[in-house]
C-alpha cells in the first residue's frame, strides 16, 4: 500500500465520521432494528445529517479552531500531548449528542432510543482512549472500526438479521485495510491498533447485548 492511499484511507475512514456511516448503514438496510421503520427516507436522511452535524462537524470545527489558536499543532493531532484538549472536547459534544438524541429530542428519543444508547457506546470508547492516551498512543481509527465491527457483528448474530451480512464483510475488509494504513503511515505500532480494535469491538458488542 502506498502512502497516498493510506492517507486517503484514514482521512475517508476517521474516528469520527465512521459514526455516521454506522446510522447509515442501520437506518437504510436494517431500521428495524434500531426503531425507525416508520420514518420515511426524507424523515431518515434529514434525522442521518442532524446526526453527521453533531457527531462529525461539531467536533471538527472544534478542533481546527484549537489548531487556528495553536493550541494544537496539526489538525492530524499526532502528539500525544496535544490530544487531551481535542478529545475532551469531542467527548463533551458527543456526550451532549447523547443526551440530545437519547432524551431530549423527541419523539426520536421514545421512538428509537437506540440511537441515544449506540452514541453512548461512541461517548465511552472516546473516554476510554481519551484515558488511555494520557500515557499511551492508543490507535483511535482501530477504536472506531471496532466499534463498528462489534455493533454490526452482535446485530447480525443476535438478530440473525441476513441483510448486514454484506456490509459486515465489507467493513471486516475496510478494517484490514485502514489498520494496514495506520501502519503503513507509522502513526501507531501493531499493539496500539490492536488495543484500539479490541476495546471498540467490546464496547460495541457489549452495547448491543446489554441494550437492544
Amino acid at each position: 500500500m502506498n502512502s497516498r492511499l493510506a492517507l486517503f484511507l484514514s482521512v475517508a475512514f476517521h474516528p469520527l465520521i465512521i459514526t455516521t456511516y454506522l446510522f447509515g448503514i442501520l437506518f437504510f438496510v436494517s431500521p428495524d432494528l434500531i426503531g425507525v421503520r416508520v420514518l420515511e427516507s426524507s424523515a431518515l436522511g434529514s434525522l442521518l445529517l442532524l446526526l453527521f452535524i453533531n457527531t462529525f462537524v461539531a467536533p471538527a470545527v472544534v478542533v481546527y479552531y484549537m489548531q487556528r489558536f495553536g493550541l494544537i499543532s496539526s489538525l492530524h493531532i499526532d502528539k500525544l500531548s496535544q490530544r487531551r484538549l481535542p478529545y475532551l472536547a469531542t467527548i463533551l459534544i458527543y456526550a451532549a449528542a447523547t443526551f440530545f438524541f437519547g432524551w431530549y429530542f423527541q419523539p426520536i428519543a421514545n421512538l428509537a432510543p437506540q440511537i441515544g444508547f449506540l452514541l453512548g457506546s461512541v461517548t465511552l470508547s472516546l473516554v476510554v482512549v481519551a484515558l488511555v492516551s494520557l500515557y499511551w498512543k492508543i490507535s483511535a481509527h482501530a477504536t472506531g472500526m471496532g466499534g463498528a465491527l462489534g455493533i454490526l457483528g452482535a446485530l447480525f448474530v443476535r438478530f440473525h438479521e441476513q441483510a448486514l451480512l454484506p456490509y459486515l464483510l465489507i467493513c471486516i475488509i475496510l478494517t484490514g485495510f485502514l489498520l494496514g494504513a495506520r501502519l503503513q503511515l507509522n502513526a501507531h505500532t501493531p499493539r496500539q491498533i490492536l488495543a484500539g480494535l479490541a476495546s471498540g469491538l467490546i464496547i460495541g458488542a457489549s452495547t448491543i447485548y446489554h441494550f437492544f
